[in-house]
């Protein structure tokens, strides 16, 4: 008993002690990576709560659903290309058999002002009529602008007032692991969100169309969300569903998007010219092996390799040789052969590229004017 009597007033007097002294500052605490999302991600709660809401309030009015009739069979989109399911509809909800079918996808107001919608190619193929529904429930017809089939790019156009209009980000600013959001119709549920990571970038040469550099994305994509928006969490259109991987006709988190940089430059063509004018260099690519890349000091998996100029070609006159090595194109880092044809493929007749280019171990800069593809 004495000693805890001894006990208690030696804490008495540390007690008092310190009670005097000024208080010891905690230490300063890194943010947790909860506390750093809620602190940096736009539309962070009051309450702390991360959440997407805010932004999904003004990005949702401008994805609309797209529903067309045609008397053709319109089961020959990317996205629906699973196992017919029992009941007499296909896993995307459409009937298999009448002279009247209807194909449900999703669509992106880019333009408020004209009522300009982007969209695939594929929703809308073959359809006699091509019916718009905006998020408040209105409806209308839509005229097509132009469609690409090629890229799965499409245009139609309605007639409206008070449309929101999502505003371009850049995909070429991609990295994988941003995260990202998928909106559209799946099976007719429209303004369905779902959210993910960029699970990958470039992919080609999956068979889905002929000029493929698609955003690979584990946000749930699935029939019907074909030309739906794939916004950033600004809210910024960074890609176009288009397709996904899906042997049952349902989502297993692969899903692909055209990045918007193509579809804006293809819109634009489609826009002024109703086509697509396809532009033409005249050489023939590989990608760099990567043996080649550590003698010439460049990073895996940067750079294309020149192995044949056709003559007489824009290539030719530019003064390009087989064995050169492009690097960038426009002062834009060249990734791969197909990601450099694409770009070219893409420009106007007529138009000027500046290609950076290795030759024999010395860095050089040439001009080539593009042709137009025959």
């Amino acid at each position: 008993m004495e000693r805890f009597s001894r006990l208690y007033a030696l804490g008495a007097v540390l007690i008092t002690i310190l009670a005097g002294c000024e208080p010891v500052p905690a230490p300063k605490l890194a943010q947790t990576p909860d506390t750093a999302y809620q602190s940096s991600r736009p539309g962070a709660a009051q309450n702390g709560r991360p959440t997407l809401a805010p932004m999904l309030e003004a990005v949702l009015p401008a994805v609309v659903n797209i529903s067309t009739t045609s008397a053709g069979n319109m089961r020959d989109s990317p996205m629906l290309k699973e196992p017919p399911s029992p009941g007499g509809f296909d896993e995307s909800g459409i009937p298999r058999h009448g002279m009247s079918q209807q194909s449900l996808g999703s669509g992106v107001i880019v333009n408020g002002e004209n009522g300009l919608i982007l969209t695939s190619h594929h929703v809308i193929a073959n359809g006699e009529r091509v019916i718009v529904t905006l998020q408040d429930g209105r409806n209308f017809e839509a005229k097509v602008v132009g469609a690409d089939p090629e890229t799965d790019v499409a245009v139609v156009k309605i007639e409206a007032k008070n449309l929101k209009a999502l505003r371009f980000g850049d995909s070429r600013s991609l990295r994988v692991g941003d995260f990202v959001v998928a909106i559209g119709s799946p099976f007719g549920l429209s303004q369905t969100v779902t959210s993910g990571i960029v699970s990958a970038l470039g992919r080609s040469g999956l068979g889905i169309k002929r000029y493929e550099d698609y955003i690979q994305t584990d946000a749930s994509i699935n029939p019907g969300s074909s030309g739906g928006a794939l916004v950033d969490l600004n809210g910024d259109l960074i890609g176009i569903n288009t397709a996904i991987v899906g042997p049952a006709g349902g989502n297993v988190g692969i899903g692909f998007a055209i990045p918007s940089h193509l579809a804006q430059s293809v819109m634009q063509q489609l826009v002024e010219n109703g086509e697509v004018h396809r532009g033409h260099l005249g050489v023939n690519l590989r990608d760099l092996p990567p043996e080649l890349a550590k003698v010439l000091g460049l990073e895996p998996g940067k750079g294309v390799l020149i192995i044949q100029v056709q003559p007489n070609s824009p290539a030719a006159k530019a003064g390009l040789h087989p064995g050169d090595v492009v690097v960038s194109i426009d002062n834009a880092p060249v990734d791969s052969a197909g990601s450099l044809s694409n770009t070219v493929r893409l420009l106007r007749a007529g138009s000027e590229i500046k290609l950076d280019i290795l030759r024999e171990g010395k860095r050089r800069t040439v001009t080539a004017r593009i042709d137009q593809a025959g």
